[in-house]
């Protein structure tokens, strides 16, 4: 990627995040990367494609920094809480108004937009990571465990965003390590 584009990408980036996808046109990422028009055209072709590499940027931006987490913890269990620790540590620079991909997903809502799948592709990621890990941890019911640490991981990212209460995702730490604990205590594998 040239120069130019990078900077058209972290502009965008932070525009869409900061004021959201549809109140930002592509003038305003120009001027704030200082290229022109043209540039911008010539790089990406469209307003869409500046969406889908914004959105395919942060999700592969928020993977590299999960991974740190993960590698670090020792058993599936302490995995799935990682990834509460990470979200929690990710949203002090990159979730100041919530989860982007949720908050993309409020703007982004047609499946026929090419970035849908992004947004959408990293729920169900996040959905199988979640399920896997329950399923090396809680063989017995790894499925429904996998949905419940999602449903937790995700209301306590959009609780996070509306400031809901404080240390939102924090609380959804213990929480989910709690689970796992009674999890594993009534899992036959475990008896």
């Amino acid at each position: 990627m040239t120069p130019g584009a990078r900077r058209v990408l972290g502009a965008a980036a932070r525009l869409f995040y900061d004021r959201g996808i549809h109140a930002v046109g592509v003038d305003l990422i120009a001027a704030e990367a200082g290229v022109t028009k043209k540039t911008l055209y010539d790089r990406f072709g469209s307003k869409e494609q500046i969406v889908v590499e914004y959105l395919a940027d942060r999700d592969e931006r928020w993977r590299f920094f999960l991974a740190g987490y993960l590698d670090a913890a020792p058993t599936p269990r302490d995995k799935a809480v990682a990834v509460f620790a990470a979200s929690r540590d990710w949203a002090v620079g990159h979730m100041a108004k919530g989860c982007g991909m949720v908050n993309a997903h409020a703007e982004i809502s047609d499946p026929a937009h090419p970035a849908y799948a992004i947004i959408t592709g990293q729920k169900a990621w996040m959905l199988g990571l979640f399920t896997g890990l329950a399923a090396e941890a809680v063989p017995s019911d790894a499925e429904r465990l996998g949905r419940t640490l999602t449903l937790l991981h995700e209301g306590a990212l959009v609780a996070s965003g509306l400031r809901v209460f404080p240390d939102a995702i924090e609380q959804a730490r213990c929480d989910a390590e709690e689970l796992l604990r009674r999890a594993a205590a009534v899992d036959p594998a475990h008896g």
